[in-house]
C-alpha cells in the first residue's frame, strides 16, 4: 500500500509539500500540484484514517457514552446520532458502562476510553457524573454534549427533555379516562429523570383530589423482566385498581406480556401506559398507549451544538420540544359495568 512519503518520492517533491497539497492546507506551485496529484493517481494512494487526522489535525469521530448497550431506549438514539454523523461525513464512536467499578467509574473510565481515541467531541448520556468529573474533563469538556440531563457548570451544553410535563400529562390521560384508582411502576430512584416524571404524575394526581397515599407504587429498573415481575406483585397483592401506570415502556411491555399470560385482559380490566414511546410501544400487543417525549428533536439539536463547536459550522439549535400522548389500544376508559380481575397465573 502506498504511503504519502511513496507519493512524495515519485513526484521529486519533500514530504511536507506532499503532504500539503493531500490536506489541502498551504499553498504549493500550479506545476507541483499537478506533479503530486499525478503521483497520487499513478500510486492509487488513500491517506490512512491516523494519516488523514495528523494532516487535518482532526479526527473527524465523535464519541458516544452510554450506561448500557442494550434495550430500545438508547438504540434509536444511536441510530440517530450515526445518521447524522455519516451525513457530516463523520464517524461515531461507542463506549458503554463496563468493568468492575460503580456507574460512576465506569462512566468516567468510558469517556477516557473516546478521548484516548483522538474523538473531537463527545456526546454523553449519564447522570451519575458529579459536576467535579465534569471540571476534570477540561479543555475536552468545551467540545462536549450531554443529553437527557443537566451540569449547572456546562448548562448551554446540555439538552434535555420535559420530564415534569410528560409525567403530568400521563397522569391527566388517565384522569380523563375515569381512573382514579392507578398503580405505579416507577424506574430507579437513583435517576434524576425518573423522580421528576414519577414525582409530576403522583403530583397532578394529588391535585386532583386522588389520594396518593393509598396508591400502590413499586420500584423496578426499567427492564422487561421488571415490568413483568412488578405486575405479578400487583396482582398477586389484590390492590384494587383499573389502570397501571409504568416509567418507561420496557417496563410496561413486560407487564402487558404478565397480563396476557395471566387472562387479564388489557384494556377490558386494566389499562396500562407507559412513557417514551419507544420503538417497542408500536408493536406491543396490545399495542402501547405511551407519553411521546420528543427524543429525536433533542437529540438532533444536541448533535448541531456540537458540530458548531467542533467544527465551527452553523447549524441551527433550539430548545423546548414538544411533549405528547400517543394514544393506542392499551387505554379504555374506566370499566363501569365490572371490576378488573385480581388474580391470575403465578
Amino acid at each position: 500500500m502506498a504511503t504519502i512519503k511513496d507519493v512524495a518520492r515519485l513526484a521529486g517533491v519533500g514530504l511536507g509539500t506532499a503532504s500539503r497539497v493531500v490536506s489541502g492546507k498551504g499553498s504549493v506551485s500550479p506545476a507541483t500540484l499537478a506533479r503530486v496529484k499525478a503521483a497520487i493517481d499513478e500510486l492509487g494512494f488513500r491517506p490512512s484514517h491516523a494519516a488523514r487526522t495528523l494532516l487535518s489535525g482532526s479526527s473527524q469521530m465523535i464519541g458516544v457514552y452510554i450506561p448500557v448497550l442494550s434495550g430500545t431506549f438508547y438504540t434509536p438514539i444511536l441510530q440517530i446520532i450515526d445518521n447524522e454523523l455519516r451525513t457530516a461525513g463523520l464517524h461515531m464512536v461507542v463506549a458503554f458502562g463496563a468493568g468492575l467499578g460503580g456507574a460512576r467509574q465506569q462512566a468516567i473510565e468510558g469517556i477516557e476510553f473516546l478521548i484516548e481515541r483522538g474523538c473531537d467531541g463527545l456526546i454523553l448520556m449519564t447522570n451519575v457524573l458529579q459536576e467535579e468529573d465534569i471540571a476534570a474533563l477540561r479543555p475536552q469538556s468545551n467540545h462536549m454534549v450531554v443529553l437527557n440531563h443537566s451540569f449547572d457548570s456546562i448548562a448551554g451544553q446540555c439538552f434535555t427533555v420535559d420530564h415534569t410535563l410528560g409525567g403530568r400529562m400521563a397522569a391527566r390521560t388517565l384522569l380523563d379516562h375515569g381512573h382514579r384508582q392507578i398503580a405505579v411502576v416507577a424506574g430507579p430512584a437513583s435517576l434524576p429523570d425518573n423522580v421528576v416524571r414519577v414525582n409530576a404524575f403522583l403530583g397532578e394526581l394529588h391535585a386532583n383530589g386522588v389520594d396518593i397515599a393509598k396508591l400502590w407504587v413499586t420500584e423496578r429498573d426499567f427492564s422487561p423482566a421488571g415490568g413483568w415481575s412488578a405486575a405479578k406483585e400487583l396482582m398477586d397483592s389484590k390492590q384494587p385498581c383499573s389502570a397501571l401506570f409504568c416509567a418507561n415502556d420496557e417496563m410496561a411491555v413486560g407487564a402487558l406480556s404478565y397480563f396476557q399470560e395471566a387472562g387479564i385482559r388489557v384494556p377490558h380490566e386494566l389499562s396500562v401506559i407507559g412513557y417514551d414511546d419507544t420503538p417497542s410501544a408500536e408493536f406491543s400487543a396490545p399495542r402501547l398507549t405511551t407519553v411521546h417525549m420528543p427524543w429525536r428533536e433533542m437529540t438532533q439539536n444536541g448533535i448541531n451544538a456540537l458540530l458548531n463547536s467542533c467544527y465551527g459550522l452553523q447549524r441551527p439549535v433550539t430548545r423546548g420540544y414538544p411533549v405528547t400522548m400517543t394514544l393506542r389500544a392499551s387505554l379504555a376508559s374506566h370499566p363501569a359495568a365490572k371490576p378488573a380481575r385480581r388474580s391470575g397465573k403465578s
